[in-house]
């Protein structure tokens, strides 16, 4: 999927992007960072080792600290899931895109700052563990 559809689509909009994963353990196999290597060396955030060249190491204890965990899945969810349910696979794809075309740049700006703020606590705590942040 990653080489075939995922940089295909990502080049075709711009070559100006940096790919962010999170600490999944799937996205720390040999393999799948060898590939990042090879096809976005220094545009990728994400859990690695000295020898790969990612832009940024993900923090190893801010798993749920990205744009998608805080912000859309549940934004989308709150938007799709509300009575009455899709009743097939096509209306809820239809619920899902229309959830996802609402978003709003200002809402955007908003989640940007925020991810803002995660960094500098997760810069300023190095790491620490922080409650309710």
């Amino acid at each position: 999927m990653l080489t075939k559809w995922l940089l295909t689509k990502l080049n075709e909009d711009s070559a100006d992007f940096i790919l962010q994963m999170d600490g999944a353990p799937p996205h720390f196999h040999r393999h799948f960072r060898e590939l990042l290597n090879q096809h976005l060396p220094q545009r990728w955030i994400g859990r690695g080792t000295d020898d790969d060249q990612m832009l940024l190491a993900w923090p190893p204890r801010y798993p749920d600290a990205t744009p998608c965990d805080f912000f859309l899945w549940g934004y989308v969810n709150d938007q799709v899931y509300i009575p009455p349910l899709p009743a097939s696979k096509p209306d809820l794809k239809v619920r899902i895109r229309t959830a996802v075309e609402t978003i709003t740049a200002d809402m955007l700006q908003t989640v940007w700052n925020e991810l803002d703020f995660l960094v500098d606590v997760c810069r300023i705590t190095k790491g620490a563990h922080i409650e309710h942040v």
